[in-house]
């Protein structure tokens, strides 16, 4: 199909570019990788970004039918936050942003414009963000192996994702998805199991 072809020689052309991006921001380069578009990366000195064998990240908008809205980003907000990508994974326009840890197992696909996030950010308190507006609550999140999350979701802070689940398009996840199961919604909850 043309639109691959010219997906892919975009691709070839721009692989000098994004390795000595991803070297300029102190992530190593993995085996495998398919990277179809530079992705953001905002990486705190002090922190890690571990991404795995057989990445492939897609940020072009022509790179997925359905059209990220934005690259791919992987934000450390702290000098002792840490994001960590197993082998195999796959991302479409997805946001990371960890003040924590943000863990990913692997085998894991998380579609367009979807976002793992480990901060609320901001106080939920007046007089508490006046003092540090930049200390919202933070908690480790875990997505295990062979998940599947759907785009434009949410996975909070604080959750575990359970190996082989599945989360529906457009849920908000607030709390832990059992494993082998199919959650969906706002906020997500177990819509059935997988056989």
């Amino acid at each position: 199909m043309p639109w691959r072809l010219r997906n892919e020689m975009r691709r070839i052309l721009a692989y000098p570019y994004h390795r000595c991006a991803f070297a300029y921001h102190g992530v190593s380069w993995g085996r495998g990788w398919r990277i179809l578009g530079m992705p953001i990366i905002q990486r705190h000195r002090d922190s890690e970004i571990r991404l795995g064998d057989g990445l492939s990240l897609r940020s072009w908008p022509r790179a997925n039918p359905l059209v990220p809205h934005h690259p791919v980003v992987f934000a450390t907000r702290t000098g002792d936050a840490v994001i960590e990508v197993g082998d195999d994974c796959g991302f479409s326009g997805t946001t990371f942003v960890a003040a924590a840890r943000i863990t990913v197992g692997d085998r894991v696909q998380i579609g367009s414009n979807a976002s793992v996030v480990d901060t609320d950010f901001h106080p939920l308190r007046p007089e508490v963000r006046r003092e540090d507006f930049n200390a919202g609550a933070r908690a480790p999140i875990v997505i295990e192996d062979d998940v599947f999350v759907g785009m434009d979701s949410l996975i909070l802070k604080g959750v575990t994702v359970g190996a082989g689940s599945v989360v529906g398009a457009g849920s908000v996840v607030s709390q832990d998805v059992p494993p082998g199961t199919v959650v969906a919604g706002n906020p997500a909850g177990v819509v059935r199991g997988l056989d």
